[in-house]
């Protein structure tokens, strides 16, 4: 018998199939700023190399723990645009774009070594490299409020408090009983929240989610539907990444000219999102980071939508 019980009867709770996490061999944490920090934390560096192209959530854990960064450009390619020669307690941190650059993340590890930090953030299917400190985000594919997975050798020795995500659900179930421009309001408070948390153990509520996921039919899912928007608009597409046999993608990355593109896709409601709009203020407009910012529309080719969705988002453009 057990100290703590559980409990037997009463009222139901939400009904989750339970199955196995997809990352159930890393430490799950609660956002992926904060895996960057159990990183920083664990291996005491001094200054991390980072991409212009990237978000400024990133910063987050840098300011908070006064560790020196020095940004770096990337190329047309989503790849290091430069010669970066790393001092000791030195990292550098790539980005695995779209989940779509694994082959250039294995190609910087060859050059760095463990002084390399992978976020694949947006590249949830793709595998750690062992030995390398790597993090992924959970919500950026799939629909949960938080959670994260590390893989890092380095312990903090610490025991985390386990976060609570119960009450950071209301867009996630407004989306489904209203609609979600109803829930958009609900989003952007959610978005707020998650800054200035402290590093915690992943929710429960997120662990039961997340291990009830079909995650390799959502892989499928993803593939196809890149596949067929890749067959339709890559002749328009002014970025060529082709889909590799290894790689599940976040998003379909269309470059385009078309200034007008991203409204009218919005005013059809077919949302994109801007990747990333601090960028514009990071550097001027001859750099290659500037432009992706500005004309790269990232379409939305997850696990929800099907052929229908793609041929929608193909007679638009």
């Amino acid at each position: 018998m057990t100290n703590n019980p559980k409990s037997i009867g009463g009222y139901f709770e939400l009904e989750l199939p339970q199955g196995s996490e997809y990352h159930n061999a890393a430490i799950a944490l609660n956002t992926g700023r904060n895996c960057l920090e159990y990183i920083l934390w664990a291996r005491g560096y001094s200054r991390v190399y980072l991409p212009y192209y990237s978000c400024e959530v990133l910063l987050e854990p840098f300011n908070k723990l006064g560790v020196e960064y020095t940004f770096y450009h990337i190329n047309e390619h989503l790849e290091l645009d430069e010669d970066i020669h790393l001092q000791d307690g030195d990292a550098l941190l790539c980005i695995n774009y779209f989940g779509l650059k694994q082959d250039h993340v294995e190609r910087l590890v060859e050059k760095y070594g463990q002084q390399l930090i992978v976020d694949n953030t947006q590249a949830f299917y793709a595998q750690p490299l062992e030995g390398i400190d790597t993090f992924y985000s959970c919500r950026k594919f799939f629909g949960v409020a938080d959670g994260a997975y590390l893989y890092c050798d380095k312990s903090l020795g610490l025991e985390l408090e386990q976060d609570q995500s119960w009450d950071k659900m209301t867009h996630l179930l407004k989306r489904i009983d209203i609609s979600s421009e109803a829930a958009y309001k609900e989003f952007s408070q959610h978005e707020e929240q998650l800054k200035g948390n402290s590093i915690k153990s992943m929710s429960a509520l997120t662990h039961r989610i997340m291990s009830s996921i079909d995650c390799q039919q959502a892989a499928q899912r993803r593939r196809d539907n890149y596949r067929m928007l890749d067959e339709s608009l890559k002749d328009k597409n002014r970025i060529s990444l082709p889909l590799a046999d290894n790689v599940v993608p976040m998003v379909y990355p269309f470059l385009t000219d078309n200034e007008d593109l991203r409204k009218r896709l919005i005013d059809n409601k077919i949302f994109v999102a801007q990747y990333w709009p601090n960028v514009l203020d990071w550097c001027n407009e001859d750099c290659t980071d500037h432009q992706l910012t500005k004309h790269l529309l990232p379409l939305p080719i997850d696990q929800r939508y099907g052929t229908e969705e793609m041929q929608q988002i193909i007679e638009l453009i």
